[in-house]
């Protein structure tokens, strides 16, 4: 499922379906017209460019959406039109019971009949050999064309699963649907394809291996390929964070004035103001460029953010500095251990004869930065040589900005891991849609770690503020891998609106 490691879910229309092979599974996913077929595909081959809408019978074509992982196809999928003649075909095949594969026959007889063009599509795959997703929408009432598409799938014989993709909160049909699905398929899953996460996905591949135990060892390949694919593409994002951080935490802006143009302290401090204000913009710049690899990394082209999550806020607006980064007490500690580090340096560098006393001092200062949650984001610097002065302003000193810039990122990657890519076919404006789920409170990530890990956050910044390689890189990089990793078997909406 990742770009990073060339996987395609590509579009590509056939005239003819490509039949399971020893070792690729293919399923078509089938359904009443506008039940979410699309949206089922767009989500599990992760390509939002999948043309989806809301009018009905918008599919009259049979799709072919491989999934390639590292140039080997491992899945596939065929999207295909709804049924035009149901209760005709269901008749055919009841009279043609003595056939050994009816959909095949079907085709054969009907294949050039213009009224059953497109159920003739339909059916092509399942002749061919392909597994059945049949898709319908639970928050709708069952009626007798659903019960006959369910029949006249159950008579071709094939692997089947049929998937309650329901859109809303409307769940009092849903028992009505399974009872009446449970008659005539393998297996029956409840999956919104506008809100599934990684972990709902991963599952409902799972569950396919039920639908025919021959399958399991193709399914087994299949599902060992994602996760591995999954496990490399958080990697990737967690090399995208740790070089904003080194970026960020380093950044230096600079301006330089004749000494004859400064006349007063009033436009020092107006220099100080643009310095500030142009290292936001550029700090702001370098969160914008990872957010698009983060995005790039798991496939999205279609994105938006609603304006109340804290990810449509400013990086330095009051929502998210009081949201997110550490409590007090938590960002004090680790302040004073990063800076008893720092005064460790200089013991050693005076041979030991401070006897301690510079790892103390920098035990105090680290802490009273700690707490200083409203301090500066960075010192400006002046330097004046050859009739210039030079000011520059960074590295960022704030002790509590590098922690909050942490969390943003995760945050975001934790979006980008569970955003489904069906999902651009939600109707957020409809009274009845599948709501989100409440803020029970606003916290961020680095806040739930312990205090060895905060320990060793604070190290690494230090190091990165002054360009230095740091012996905490890797053990940094192993705490932003294992956020992750726990975002993709989490509910993202229990920390942040997103």
């Amino acid at each position: 499922m990742a770009t990073t490691s060339r996987v395609a879910a590509q579009r590509r229309a056939v005239p003819k379906a490509t039949a399971a092979t020893a070792s690729t599974p293919v399923l078509a996913i089938m359904g009443h017209p506008n039940a979410g077929k699309s949206s089922v595909v767009a989500t599990l081959t992760e390509n939002d460019r999948i043309a989806i809408d809301k009018r009905a019978g918008t599919t009259t074509t049979t799709d072919d959406y491989p999934v390639i992982i590292d140039g080997r196809t491992v899945l596939n999928f065929i999207d295909t039109p709804g049924f035009q003649n149901p209760s005709d075909i269901l008749e055919w095949f009841q009279a043609h019971t003595d056939e050994p594969d009816l959909a095949g026959a079907f085709v054969a007889e009907h294949g050039d009949d213009p009224m059953f063009s497109h159920d003739c599509a339909l059916l092509r795959p399942v002749a061919e050999g392909a597994g059945i997703i049949l898709v319908v929408d639970g928050s709708k009432r069952i009626k007798e064309k659903d019960r006959t598409e369910m029949e006249l799938l159950r008579l071709t014989g094939r692997p089947r699963m049929a998937i309650l993709n329901n859109l809303t909160h409307v769940a009092k049909h849903i028992p009505g649907w399974q009872d009446a699905l449970n008659k005539s398929f393998n297996s029956v899953r409840e999956f919104n394809a506008h809100r599934a996460t990684y972990a709902e996905r991963i599952a409902l591949l799972g569950a396919l291996k039920t639908i025919d135990q021959r399958w399991e060892p193709m399914l087994d390949e299949t599902i060992r390929a994602f996760e591995a694919d999954w496990d490399r593409r958080i990697e990737q994002c967690a090399d995208t964070i740790m070089q904003l951080l080194k970026d960020a935490l380093s950044k230096r802006v600079t301006r330089v004035v004749k000494v004859d143009d400064i006349v007063s302290n009033d436009q020092r401090d107006a220099i100080q103001q643009q310095l500030t204000l142009a290292l936001q913009q550029a700090l702001r710049q370098l969160e914008v460029n990872a957010q698009q690899a983060i995005r790039k990394h798991f496939r999205h082209n279609v994105w938006d953010l609603p304006p109340t999550s804290l990810l449509a806020k400013d990086l330095f607006s009051d929502e998210v500095g009081e949201a997110l980064g550490l409590k007090q007490r938590q960002l004090a500690l680790a302040g004073a251990a990063a800076g008893a580090v720092s005064g460790g340096a200089i013991d050693i560098g005076l041979g030991g004869l401070s006897l301690g006393t510079a790892a103390l001092i920098g035990g105090v200062v680290g802490g009273a930065l700690g707490v200083l949650s409203g301090a500066a984001l960075a010192k400006m610097d002046i330097q004046r040589t050859l009739g210039v002065e030079r000011f520059s302003m960074g590295p960022v000193t704030n002790p509590r900005f590098p922690f909050v810039l942490l969390d943003r990122i995760v945050l975001y990657a934790g979006r980008a891991m569970n955003w489904s890519h069906g999902r651009q076919a939600a109707d957020e404006t409809a009274a009845n849609r599948v709501p989100d789920k409440e803020i029970t409170r606003r916290r961020g990530f680095a806040e739930s770690l312990d205090s060895e890990h905060h320990r060793t956050l604070a190290r690494f910044f230090g190091d990165a503020r002054r360009n230095k390689d740091s012996q905490y890189t890797q053990p940094t990089r192993d705490i932003v891998i294992g956020m992750l990793r726990d975002l993709s078997c989490s509910d993202v909406d229990e920390r942040i609106r997103l």
